[in-house]
């Protein structure tokens, strides 16, 4: 082998051993993932209890009547004309006509008591002749006029106006005169009665009727 020869070959000879010696690189590690945070399900705001309203029942109408037990099942028919203007005196009709084939005893109309604190009902006018002592004689067709409790069942906070008798098919024309107390509308209850018994309306409901004056 030449001399030259011999160099080229002990050259990359020593080029070999080179590449051999060095280290290799190591592979970096990957990048650890970082820790994914999982949601937590918010609580969701607790519900605020609501109270419950119970429905408040409706206020019995004022000047009110409860029925009687008592119930006549002989039919009239009644009508009521009210001629009292607001902050005035005056009077109210009430027409009765029986459809009954019997005569009714006595009709009696029944209102509140307290109406009176508004509207005071007489069956006739006040005078100073009709109650003085030794005054004429009182001629009336009213059979009672009573503020119960009564004797014979008027109950306590009704005043009790006792016409008739109501003879079978006839028509009886009760006039009544109101003396005002007090200012302002008011409605009340009227009762149309044989004795204790409320009659009956030509359409079956009984006769209690709902009586407004200005």
């Amino acid at each position: 082998m030449s001399r030259a020869t011999r160099g080229v070959a002990m050259a990359a000879a020593l080029l070999l051993t080179a590449c051999l010696a060095e280290p290799s690189p190591t592979a970096s590690p990957p990048p650890s993932a970082e820790p994914t945070a999982v949601p937590t399900a918010s609580s969701s705001p607790s519900a605020v209890p609501t109270a419950s309203v119970a429905p408040t029942p409706t206020p019995e109408p004022s000047l009110s009547l409860e029925p009687p037990e008592a119930v006549d099942d002989r039919v009239v028919a009644v009508d009521v004309a009210t001629n009292v203007a607001a902050g005035e005196d005056g009077t109210i009709q009430v027409t009765v006509t029986s459809a009954a084939d019997t005569r009714i005893d006595e009709l009696v109309l029944r209102w509140p008591t307290a109406l009176a604190d508004t509207l005071f009902l007489a069956p006739f006018t006040p005078s100073d002749d009709r109650t003085r002592d030794g005054g004429p004689p009182l001629v009336q067709p009213w059979t009672k006029w009573v503020v119960g409790p009564g004797e014979r069942g008027e109950p306590a906070g009704t005043t009790s106006l006792g016409w008739g008798p109501l003879l079978a098919g006839a028509t009886l024309e009760i006039p009544i005169v109101v003396t005002r107390r007090a200012d302002g509308p008011v409605a009340f209850d009227l009762q149309v009665l044989a004795g204790e018994s409320l009659l009956t309306l030509d359409d079956g409901e009984l006769a209690r009727l709902r009586i407004e004056v200005p």
